[in-house]
């Protein structure tokens, strides 16, 4: 899933490469990924994009007033392409395209969708905040202070995995990050939010701004399509199942859930001891 480094690179490619095109028209494939209906699709044709942005995972492409919003859930991507084919993409195909973009100089990108479960979602809309899941965003990962970091934890008797999963307590971490937050803070993911220690907080809250901050380093100013390639090469435990931790070199161990799942390592992270392999998914969702 594309999270808040891969979405700050896609938003600052656009801005390097689209900002100032108009837009030709934009071609629905996927019906079901447009989520609005007014103001209608074709109100962007010969608009001019203006800006890109990012709320927590959510991308901005800014045409004037307004805003076409995607969030590319767990399988969406955006292609660019210096030169689209001209034909016309129809509504209903089974291809992996969601939705498209034409630029004026024939230049633009696909919205995509791998996989069977099509959740990828588009949205236009006059204001960010119509957007329902932008509504519901808590702070910024990158944005949060110490101070408020701490008192978004304080209370929270849930695993800290999932807290920092979830976008209403804080926005743009996805699985991913959060093993490589986890892993770097050396903490168990079980481990509940309320209990940490004051060191344990600290530890964790330097963790997440040193891989987010790294991470968007690395990807801002890579292309659209090298951003995966990269992101994967950098993962220290996350997708690293059964190969050595490069701190300690312990084998890394994950936990299957009904919808994803979770990697760490025992000697970094819980004292030796594997985790039990429990169906937790309620909790981590």
């Amino acid at each position: 899933m594309p999270e808040l480094p891969e979405v700050e690179a896609l938003a600052a490619y656009l801005r390097e490469r689209a900002v100032g095109q108009r837009v030709e028209r934009v071609d629905v494939a996927a019906i079901s990924a447009l989520k609005t209906f007014d103001p209608p699709l074709p109100a962007v044709h010969g608009r001019t994009i203006t800006g890109a942005g990012r709320h927590g995972k959510f991308l901005d492409i800014e045409l004037d007033e307004l805003h076409l919003v995607v969030h590319l859930s767990r399988a969406g991507w955006l292609h660019y392409r210096d030169q689209l084919p001209d034909t016309m993409l129809k509504p209903g195909g089974k291809g992996p395209i969601a939705l498209r973009v034409r630029l004026g100089d024939g230049s633009g990108f696909d919205l995509t969708e791998a996989g069977t479960q099509k959740r990828l979602a588009a949205y236009l809309v006059t204001d960010v905040q119509q957007v329902p899941g932008i509504a519901r965003l808590g702070p910024d990962a990158l944005s949060l202070d110490f101070p408020a970091f701490v008192e978004l934890m304080r209370g929270r008797n849930t695993l800290i995995k999932g807290v920092l999963r979830d976008q209403q307590v804080i926005a743009g971490i996805g699985n991913a990050y959060s093993d490589e937050i986890l892993h770097r803070a050396r903490l168990s993911p079980y481990t509940q939010a309320a209990r940490l220690t004051p060191g344990q907080l600290e530890s964790l809250y330097d963790a997440m701004r040193e891989i987010l901050t790294q991470a968007v380093e690395r990807s801002v100013g890579q292309k659209a399509a090298t951003l995966k390639a990269e992101k994967r090469a950098n993962l220290r435990v996350h997708g690293r199942t059964g190969q050595p931790c490069p701190v300690c070199g312990d084998t890394v161990r994950e936990v299957s859930f009904a919808d994803s799942s979770l990697q760490y390592c025992p000697t970094c992270q819980t004292a030796g001891k594997p985790l039990a392999d429990r169906r937790l998914s309620r909790l981590l969702r």
